[in-house]
């Protein structure tokens, strides 16, 4: 496995620099239900954000992160194993928040379920998944990012009162594609072995 992403915040929306050894980029994610994930992911694209069109609406378990193709078995089996001991858990959403100045994104914000995704995202990110970040982990669900501050104040503002609710009862592993689009390679159920 690679070190850290050059990345202000873990999220799947950059992919490292990988040209120089035959690799796939991963990610690994808890994906936000219909209807809220294509509401947010509509506004993301309001914004001018050409990110809306190729990053699913998620809350980061795995920033990207580079990884040999024949590592395939040995991770899925990894993440099969943090499924089958994890338990469902509800997420609130609630309000927007930002990581400015230090990164230039704006966020929707867990207001439940931090914990459920703090525990997820410390099973995930070990053994075969082992690698360090350059921030602490902060659960939450991206709506804009490198925008300019006026688009940028624009999310914040319009999704200051956005709020859902819903259960979590699975996480998806993401392969970031050749032509730019994260998609889902599999969905790995809370409780369940294989």
């Amino acid at each position: 496995m690679t070190g850290p992403v050059s990345e202000p915040v873990p999220v799947l929306d950059s992919v490292p620099d990988s040209a120089s050894t035959p690799q796939r980029t991963i990610g690994v994610a808890v994906s936000i239900p219909e209807p809220w994930g294509e509401q947010l992911r509509a506004h993301r694209a309001s914004f001018g954000d050409p990110a809306a069109e190729s990053i699913p609406t998620h809350v980061t378990l795995l920033p990207p992160t580079p990884v040999p193709p024949p590592a395939d078995d040995v991770i899925e089996a990894h993440l099969a194993a943090v499924a089958a001991s994890a338990r469902p858990f509800d997420i609130h959403l609630r309000g927007t928040a930002t990581f400015r100045p230090v990164s230039p994104v704006v966020f929707v914000q867990l207001v439940e379920g931090i914990g459920g995704c703090e525990g997820l995202e410390r099973a995930v990110r070990n053994g075969p998944l082992k690698r360090s970040l350059q921030f602490y982990y902060h659960p939450h669900v991206t709506v804009a990012h490198h925008l300019p501050d006026a688009a940028l104040d624009r999310a914040f503002t319009e999704l200051a009162d956005f709020e859902c609710r819903f259960r979590v009862e699975e996480f998806h592993l993401y392969e970031h594609g050749d032509d730019g689009v994260w998609r889902t390679r599999r969905a790995f159920g809370f409780g369940c072995d294989g």
